[in-house]
């Protein structure tokens, strides 16, 4: 498997994939509806979606993890 050391960042990254994965499903659906085209608009959304999620990830997780960690015991 990984090195334990890794389990920060591959935590984020599932989360992020999770994360895009979806909410991009869903807002998709909401905004346009199940249709014989639903597949692709999901995938060219999910293709901008994803790099996004994975890069704020990275940027914020870190920032999150410190202010949580002062606000707990």
């Amino acid at each position: 498997m990984f090195p334990k050391k890794y389990s920060n960042l591959l935590f984020i990254l599932v989360m992020g994939f999770g994360m895009s994965l979806l909410m991009t499903l869903i807002i998709t659906y909401v905004n346009t509806g199940i249709d014989s085209g639903y597949l692709n608009r999901f995938l060219k959304a999910w293709a901008v979606g994803l790099p996004i999620a994975i890069t704020t990830a990275l940027l914020v997780g870190p920032i999150a993890k410190k202010f949580v960690d002062k606000i707990t015991n």
